[in-house]
């Protein structure tokens, strides 16, 4: 018996750790047809080969989500290859700098955009182009997260860049729901990911409290903290109600089930994976 996504020809970006692999490995289980994409290319060629290991079907081509030229070249070697687009996970990104609004410097700011919005705009764009070519419709799922929902101290950036990901995606969804073409989003919250642990190096109490930084005592034993990685580890715990961070696996499920037929009637929604975060 098939998986949910037998025959499928998907792309998936930012495949080469995370989120990204995890999903390559269960769209592959689940029986795609898989182009992984990455600016790392020794990771991505890792990605690949661990879903050809597994019994998928996976090349990796190397993108820069940020270069258009490079975007359309990925789409159009997906369908050289396999004929067709049928889905997309559009899940490249990245956190950048930690820096509160005040501090936050205007090329970390361009930055985050470019990738986190932009990209994730011109990938949405040229696979929309090419779903609508073949006239069939078909299915993209957008990486935004629970800090374009909720305020993020000390990402306004990427706060600022996942919100417009989720009108993104709520916009394409509606302009092209009568050709066929689902457009989701999915929101995690806090994810045991290189990403997270990149983050959590990055933080600072003080930025995260604002006049902290103007008491001595507290400065100190916010940096004391941030430096201490059981309590880092226990940050990760206490941020979600269940107890725990997520696995990158349960928000590539996810991912695999809004590309799959058995989401026919869902398009224009953010999925929050959270273990409960944001109702907290």
């Amino acid at each position: 018996m098939g998986g949910i996504l037998e025959n499928k020809v998907a792309i998936i970006t930012g495949a080469a750790q995370g989120i990204g692999r995890a999903a390559a490995i269960i769209f592959g289980r689940e029986g795609a047809k898989l182009v992984v994409a990455d600016i790392q290319k020794e990771a991505g060629e890792q990605t690949a080969s661990e879903v050809r290991a597994a019994g998928g079907e996976a090349c990796f081509l190397a993108c820069d989500i940020t270069q258009a030229g490079q975007v359309e070249a990925l789409v159009a070697e997906t369908v050289a290859r396999y004929g067709r687009l049928d889905c997309a996970f559009n899940n490249a990104g990245c956190e950048f700098d930690f820096a509160p609004t005040l501090e936050c410097s205007e090329e970390n700011f361009d930055r985050s955009i470019a990738l986190n919005l932009k990209g994730t705009w011109l990938c949405m764009r040229a696979e929309m182009r090419q779903m609508l070519a073949q006239k069939g419709g078909g299915a993209i799922v957008n990486t935004a997260s629970v800090a374009g929902v909720v305020a993020e101290r000390g990402y306004p950036a990427y706060a600022a860049a996942k919100a417009g990901v989720i009108q993104l995606t709520r916009t394409a969804a509606v302009e092209y729901a009568g050709a066929g073409i689902r457009v989701n989003a999915i929101c995690p919250g806090v994810i045991q990911t290189p990403m997270i642990e990149r983050a959590l190096d990055k933080m600072n109490f003080h930025g995260m409290v604002p006049g902290a930084s103007h008491v001595p005592l507290i400065s100190w034993f916010s940096e004391q903290l941030m430096e201490n990685v059981p309590a880092k580890k226990m940050m990760l715990k206490l941020m979600a109600p269940v107890g725990r961070p997520g696995r990158a696996e349960e928000i590539a499920e996810a991912a695999a089930f809004l590309c799959s037929d058995k989401a026919t009637y869902m398009t224009g929604q953010m999925m929050i994976i959270d273990g409960g975060m944001t109702s907290a």
